[in-house]
């Protein structure tokens, strides 16, 4: 009898819209947006009795480090600023490792534009191999010119199949993608090991412009003798 039931047709109740005469107060509230706002409304209040549990049973003698390092400022808890959170010797191990790691790009980087440059220049480069057949008279020397006809003339450009010069082509982008990224490997370095070298000891003085021989745009800094012990 309910697969009978169910299967006559009935009339969907639809819940009534605000009246005219109240739609200065808004939509009308329906029983879907009660049942949203009573969990959010229960919620918190599971939330505020947890967190009064956790008050009225906490242990007098509980500390954390965050007691000291922090501070509460209106309210909020506010971290202490960790801008000497390392000394200078742990400041240079990690600039040290981090030159480390560039310097290994670096190298990585140049292996790999080198071995490119040699596969495409030999590609462009024609193959220069010659056999050399010695002859006692003419006569021999006709005969072996008739035996050994000259080499055809090599492709160019244009007799290429579409395969290969697009893979070339492509090696060819490659291979200066490549070599912008082995110049800025080369810059980050430099300036790595010049910040490295000014955290040193040392005195040191920045030059001007007049009392450069090559000039050029970066610092150059000059560093004062001192008679090593």
């Amino acid at each position: 009898m309910s697969s009978l039931r169910n299967a006559i047709p009935r009339r969907a109740h639809k819940e009534r819209s605000q009246p005219s005469s109240r739609k200065k107060f808004g939509l009308l509230e329906k029983h879907k947006d009660y049942v949203q706002r009573a969990r959010a409304f229960h919620k918190k209040e599971d939330t505020l009795r947890k967190l009064r549990e956790k008050a009225a049973n906490r242990n007098q003698d509980e500390f954390y480090f965050k007691m000291v390092r922090t501070r509460t400022v209106d309210g909020v808890h506010k971290p202490q600023s960790e801008a000497n959170k390392y000394t200078q010797e742990e400041l240079m191990l990690m600039k040290t490792q981090d030159i480390g790691y560039v310097l290994q790009k670096l190298q990585s980087e140049r292996k790999k534009v080198e071995r490119l440059t040699a596969m495409l220049h030999s590609i462009d480069k024609q193959p220069c191999n010659r056999h050399v057949f010695f002859a006692e008279d003419r006569e021999e020397a006709k005969e072996l010119q008739s035996q050994h006809p000259r080499s055809e003339i090599p492709l160019t450009s244009g007799d290429i199949p579409p395969s290969i010069k697009r893979k070339t082509d492509r090696s060819y982008r490659e291979l200066e993608e490549r070599r912008n990224r082995l110049n800025q490997l080369e810059k980050i370095y430099m300036d790595m090991t010049l910040q490295k070298e000014l955290q040193k000891k040392g005195k040191k003085r920045k030059l001007h412009e007049d009392e450069i021989d090559c000039p050029t745009t970066k610092p150059v800094y000059k560093w004062r003798a001192e008679r090593k012990r």
